[in-house]
Protein backbone atom coordinates (compact mmCIF):
# COMPACT_ATOMS: atom_id res chain seq x y z
CA UNK A 1 0.00 0.00 0.00
CA UNK A 2 1.49 3.53 -1.08
CA UNK A 3 1.86 5.95 2.19
CA UNK A 4 1.56 9.36 0.56
CA UNK A 5 2.02 12.45 2.76
CA UNK A 6 0.83 16.03 1.49
CA UNK A 7 2.43 19.31 2.07
CA UNK A 8 0.20 22.41 1.13
CA UNK A 9 1.72 25.87 1.74
CA UNK A 10 -0.06 27.27 4.67
CA UNK A 11 -0.16 31.00 3.34
CA UNK A 12 -2.27 29.70 0.28
CA UNK A 13 -5.99 29.39 1.05
CA UNK A 14 -5.87 27.65 -3.02
CA UNK A 15 -3.33 25.25 -1.81
CA UNK A 16 -4.95 24.34 0.91
CA UNK A 17 -8.51 24.15 -1.25
CA UNK A 18 -6.59 21.43 -3.44
CA UNK A 19 -4.79 19.75 -0.99
CA UNK A 20 -8.02 18.73 0.34
CA UNK A 21 -9.40 17.23 -2.42
CA UNK A 22 -5.92 15.17 -2.91
CA UNK A 23 -6.64 13.48 0.53
CA UNK A 24 -10.05 12.92 -0.47
CA UNK A 25 -8.58 11.43 -3.84
CA UNK A 26 -5.67 9.38 -1.88
CA UNK A 27 -7.71 7.67 1.08
CA UNK A 28 -10.62 6.78 -1.28
CA UNK A 29 -7.96 4.78 -3.17
CA UNK A 30 -7.24 3.06 -0.26
CA UNK A 31 -3.65 4.69 0.17
CA UNK A 32 -2.59 5.79 3.29
CA UNK A 33 -2.84 9.83 3.45
CA UNK A 34 -0.25 11.91 5.70
CA UNK A 35 -1.14 15.19 6.62
CA UNK A 36 0.85 17.36 8.93
CA UNK A 37 -1.66 20.00 11.17
CA UNK A 38 -1.92 22.77 9.60
CA UNK A 39 -3.98 20.72 6.84
CA UNK A 40 -5.41 18.33 9.46
CA UNK A 41 -7.43 21.27 11.60
CA UNK A 42 -9.15 21.91 7.91
CA UNK A 43 -10.53 18.42 7.20
CA UNK A 44 -14.02 17.12 7.72
CA UNK A 45 -14.28 14.54 10.43
CA UNK A 46 -14.79 12.04 8.78
CA UNK A 47 -12.08 12.38 6.76
CA UNK A 48 -9.81 13.45 10.32
CA UNK A 49 -10.46 9.59 11.18
CA UNK A 50 -9.63 8.26 8.20
CA UNK A 51 -5.30 10.31 7.81
CA UNK A 52 -2.62 9.83 9.45
CA UNK A 53 -1.78 13.11 11.24
CA UNK A 54 2.28 13.53 11.25
CA UNK A 55 4.87 16.45 11.86
CA UNK A 56 7.17 16.96 8.80
CA UNK A 57 9.92 15.85 10.95
CA UNK A 58 8.32 12.46 10.55
CA UNK A 59 7.75 12.42 6.99
CA UNK A 60 10.58 10.18 6.50
CA UNK A 61 9.51 7.24 8.74
CA UNK A 62 6.19 7.21 7.21
CA UNK A 63 5.66 8.55 3.97
CA UNK A 64 7.03 6.46 0.86
CA UNK A 65 6.39 9.64 -1.41
CA UNK A 66 5.20 13.52 -0.90
CA UNK A 67 2.81 15.94 -2.65
CA UNK A 68 3.71 19.60 -2.65
CA UNK A 69 0.63 21.91 -3.36
CA UNK A 70 1.96 26.16 -3.70
CA UNK A 71 4.72 26.39 -6.20
CA UNK A 72 8.12 26.13 -7.08
CA UNK A 73 9.23 27.75 -3.13
CA UNK A 74 6.89 25.47 -1.62
CA UNK A 75 8.61 22.30 -3.21
CA UNK A 76 11.79 23.57 -2.41
CA UNK A 77 11.12 24.06 1.30
CA UNK A 78 9.85 20.42 1.40
CA UNK A 79 12.79 19.83 -0.08
CA UNK A 80 15.09 21.16 1.67
CA UNK A 81 13.61 19.94 4.88
CA UNK A 82 14.06 16.21 3.87
CA UNK A 83 16.90 16.32 1.86
CA UNK A 84 18.46 13.19 2.99
CA UNK A 85 15.07 11.20 3.47
CA UNK A 86 14.99 9.58 -0.51
CA UNK A 87 11.51 10.74 -0.73
CA UNK A 88 10.36 11.65 -3.90
CA UNK A 89 7.93 14.75 -4.65
CA UNK A 90 5.73 15.39 -6.60
CA UNK A 91 5.11 19.49 -7.50
CA UNK A 92 1.32 20.69 -8.10
CA UNK A 93 1.69 25.18 -9.28
CA UNK A 94 -1.02 26.81 -7.46
CA UNK A 95 1.16 29.87 -8.01
CA UNK A 96 2.49 31.62 -11.38
CA UNK A 97 5.24 29.82 -13.77
CA UNK A 98 5.91 26.61 -11.61
CA UNK A 99 9.19 24.77 -13.50
CA UNK A 100 9.65 22.27 -10.64
CA UNK A 101 5.98 22.47 -9.44
CA UNK A 102 5.27 21.32 -12.98
CA UNK A 103 1.73 19.33 -11.89
CA UNK A 104 -1.45 21.56 -12.77
CA UNK A 105 -4.28 20.79 -10.22
CA UNK A 106 -6.66 20.99 -13.24
CA UNK A 107 -5.90 18.16 -14.02
CA UNK A 108 -5.42 16.72 -10.03
CA UNK A 109 -7.70 13.40 -10.36
CA UNK A 110 -6.13 11.76 -13.59
CA UNK A 111 -2.48 12.78 -12.32
CA UNK A 112 -3.17 11.33 -8.79
CA UNK A 113 -4.34 8.60 -10.53
CA UNK A 114 -1.20 7.78 -12.44
CA UNK A 115 0.90 8.46 -9.23
CA UNK A 116 -1.54 5.39 -7.86
CA UNK A 117 -0.97 3.87 -10.62
CA UNK A 118 2.92 4.05 -10.86
CA UNK A 119 2.50 6.15 -14.17
CA UNK A 120 5.46 8.40 -13.44
CA UNK A 121 9.10 8.78 -13.49
CA UNK A 122 11.44 9.67 -10.95
CA UNK A 123 14.35 12.25 -11.54
CA UNK A 124 17.78 13.31 -10.00
CA UNK A 125 18.10 16.69 -9.19
CA UNK A 126 21.61 18.27 -8.11
CA UNK A 127 22.12 20.28 -4.97
CA UNK A 128 24.83 22.74 -3.80
CA UNK A 129 26.42 23.03 -0.59
CA UNK A 130 28.20 25.71 1.76
CA UNK A 131 29.95 25.59 4.93
CA UNK A 132 30.28 28.40 6.84
CA UNK A 133 30.84 29.19 10.33
CA UNK A 134 30.44 25.63 11.00
CA UNK A 135 27.06 25.29 9.35
CA UNK A 136 26.42 23.33 6.57
CA UNK A 137 23.90 25.26 3.97
CA UNK A 138 22.27 23.87 0.52
CA UNK A 139 20.24 25.01 -2.20
CA UNK A 140 18.58 23.07 -4.86
CA UNK A 141 17.95 26.35 -7.38
CA UNK A 142 20.98 28.49 -6.23
CA UNK A 143 23.05 30.65 -3.68
CA UNK A 144 23.21 34.07 -4.23
CA UNK A 145 25.82 36.48 -2.54
CA UNK A 146 23.97 40.37 -2.49
CA UNK A 147 24.39 43.67 -1.02
CA UNK A 148 22.80 43.85 2.30
CA UNK A 149 19.95 47.12 2.55
CA UNK A 150 22.32 49.55 0.83
CA UNK A 151 22.78 51.18 -2.77
CA UNK A 152 26.37 50.04 -2.76
CA UNK A 153 27.39 47.00 -4.85
CA UNK A 154 29.70 44.26 -3.69
CA UNK A 155 33.19 43.03 -4.90
CA UNK A 156 34.16 39.52 -4.71
CA UNK A 157 37.02 37.49 -6.31
CA UNK A 158 36.38 34.49 -7.65
CA UNK A 159 37.96 31.39 -8.50
CA UNK A 160 36.94 28.13 -9.78
CA UNK A 161 39.05 25.33 -7.75
CA UNK A 162 42.84 26.95 -7.71
CA UNK A 163 41.77 29.18 -10.96
CA UNK A 164 41.15 32.65 -10.82
CA UNK A 165 38.28 34.17 -12.93
CA UNK A 166 37.77 37.78 -12.30
CA UNK A 167 36.56 40.09 -9.66
CA UNK A 168 33.00 40.72 -9.68
CA UNK A 169 31.58 44.36 -8.92
CA UNK A 170 27.83 43.83 -8.81
CA UNK A 171 24.94 44.08 -6.99
CA UNK A 172 25.24 40.38 -6.14
CA UNK A 173 26.37 36.75 -7.69
CA UNK A 174 24.27 33.38 -8.48
CA UNK A 175 25.71 30.33 -8.28
CA UNK A 176 22.96 28.24 -10.26
CA UNK A 177 22.54 24.51 -10.50
CA UNK A 178 20.75 23.71 -13.72
CA UNK A 179 17.81 23.17 -11.92
CA UNK A 180 17.83 27.15 -10.64
CA UNK A 181 18.99 28.38 -13.89
CA UNK A 182 15.49 29.06 -14.98
CA UNK A 183 14.79 30.89 -11.71
CA UNK A 184 17.17 34.13 -10.47
CA UNK A 185 19.56 33.47 -12.91
CA UNK A 186 16.91 33.87 -15.83
CA UNK A 187 16.12 37.06 -14.90
CA UNK A 188 19.55 38.09 -14.58
CA UNK A 189 20.18 36.97 -18.73
CA UNK A 190 21.55 33.68 -17.11
CA UNK A 191 21.42 30.49 -20.01
CA UNK A 192 18.63 27.98 -19.50
CA UNK A 193 20.81 24.48 -18.88
CA UNK A 194 19.12 20.99 -19.01
CA UNK A 195 19.07 19.79 -15.57
CA UNK A 196 20.77 16.77 -16.59
CA UNK A 197 23.84 18.95 -17.37
CA UNK A 198 26.70 18.31 -14.84
CA UNK A 199 27.31 22.12 -14.80
CA UNK A 200 27.18 25.39 -12.32
CA UNK A 201 26.62 28.61 -13.56
CA UNK A 202 27.95 31.79 -12.02
CA UNK A 203 25.54 34.57 -12.94
CA UNK A 204 26.34 38.44 -11.94
CA UNK A 205 23.33 40.45 -10.91
CA UNK A 206 23.38 43.89 -12.48
CA UNK A 207 27.27 44.26 -12.78
CA UNK A 208 29.46 47.26 -12.79
CA UNK A 209 31.65 45.92 -15.80
CA UNK A 210 29.51 45.11 -19.07
CA UNK A 211 31.54 42.67 -20.31
CA UNK A 212 30.92 40.37 -17.24
CA UNK A 213 28.78 37.57 -18.83
CA UNK A 214 27.31 34.64 -16.71
CA UNK A 215 29.67 31.73 -16.84
CA UNK A 216 29.39 27.93 -17.05
CA UNK A 217 31.77 25.23 -15.13
CA UNK A 218 31.90 21.76 -14.40
CA UNK A 219 30.30 20.64 -11.35
CA UNK A 220 33.11 19.20 -9.71
CA UNK A 221 35.05 22.59 -9.47
CA UNK A 222 34.80 24.37 -6.38
CA UNK A 223 33.41 27.55 -6.54
CA UNK A 224 35.29 30.51 -3.87
CA UNK A 225 33.76 34.11 -3.85
CA UNK A 226 36.30 36.10 -1.48
CA UNK A 227 34.63 39.34 -0.82
CA UNK A 228 36.55 42.71 -0.66
CA UNK A 229 34.48 45.47 -0.94
CA UNK A 230 30.92 45.42 0.97
CA UNK A 231 30.16 48.84 1.87
CA UNK A 232 26.63 48.50 3.74
CA UNK A 233 27.99 44.25 4.54
CA UNK A 234 26.33 41.12 2.62
CA UNK A 235 24.19 37.82 3.09
CA UNK A 236 24.20 34.77 1.74
CA UNK A 237 20.72 33.53 0.47
CA UNK A 238 19.67 29.72 -0.15
CA UNK A 239 16.30 29.26 -2.07
CA UNK A 240 15.53 32.69 -2.10
CA UNK A 241 16.37 32.40 1.87
CA UNK A 242 18.62 34.40 3.75
CA UNK A 243 20.69 31.96 5.81
CA UNK A 244 23.91 34.31 7.39
CA UNK A 245 24.83 37.68 7.06
CA UNK A 246 28.57 38.41 5.07
CA UNK A 247 31.06 41.20 5.94
CA UNK A 248 34.76 41.86 3.80
CA UNK A 249 37.24 39.16 3.92
CA UNK A 250 34.48 36.32 4.20
CA UNK A 251 34.86 33.75 1.85
CA UNK A 252 32.26 31.04 0.11
CA UNK A 253 33.17 28.39 -0.81
CA UNK A 254 30.28 26.38 -2.95
CA UNK A 255 30.25 22.96 -4.41
CA UNK A 256 28.55 19.80 -5.45
CA UNK A 257 26.73 18.07 -2.46
CA UNK A 258 26.21 14.30 -2.47
CA UNK A 259 22.83 15.02 -1.78
CA UNK A 260 19.95 14.70 -4.35
CA UNK A 261 16.03 16.05 -4.42
CA UNK A 262 13.60 13.30 -6.05
CA UNK A 263 10.99 14.60 -8.13
CA UNK A 264 8.23 13.20 -9.65
CA UNK A 265 7.56 13.90 -13.23
CA UNK A 266 4.89 12.72 -15.48
CA UNK A 267 5.66 9.71 -17.20
CA UNK A 268 5.01 11.13 -20.89
CA UNK A 269 6.52 14.74 -20.48
CA UNK A 270 10.24 15.61 -20.74
CA UNK A 271 11.82 18.81 -19.72
CA UNK A 272 11.52 20.33 -23.19
CA UNK A 273 7.67 20.21 -22.91
CA UNK A 274 8.10 21.69 -19.77
CA UNK A 275 10.03 25.01 -21.33
CA UNK A 276 7.44 25.37 -24.32
CA UNK A 277 4.61 24.92 -21.99
CA UNK A 278 5.83 27.47 -19.39
CA UNK A 279 7.57 29.61 -21.69
CA UNK A 280 5.26 29.29 -25.21
CA UNK A 281 7.85 28.60 -27.03
CA UNK A 282 5.43 27.37 -29.46
CA UNK A 283 3.01 29.94 -29.56
CA UNK A 284 2.27 30.61 -32.64
CA UNK A 285 3.03 34.21 -32.80
CA UNK A 286 1.39 35.31 -36.33
CA UNK A 287 -1.93 34.46 -34.52
CA UNK A 288 -1.00 36.03 -31.58
CA UNK A 289 -0.28 39.20 -33.30
CA UNK A 290 -3.16 39.24 -35.35
CA UNK A 291 -5.48 42.19 -34.85
CA UNK A 292 -9.24 40.71 -34.65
Amino acid sequence: MKRIAIYANKDKPEAKFFARKAVDLIINSGADCIVRNELYTTLDPDVKSKVKLHDISEYEKHADMIISFGGDGTLLTIARLLLNANIPIMGYNVGKLGFLAEYSVEDLEKSIKDLLDGNYRVVDRSVLETSIGGKVFFAINDFVIEKKDTSKMITAKVFSDEHYVGDYRADGIIITTPTGSTAYSLSCSGPIIAPSAKVICVTPISPHTLTLRPLVIPDNNCISCHITEAGGGAILVADGETVTTLDVNDDVKISLSESRVKLIKPHDSSYYDVLRTKMLWAANTLNANKIT
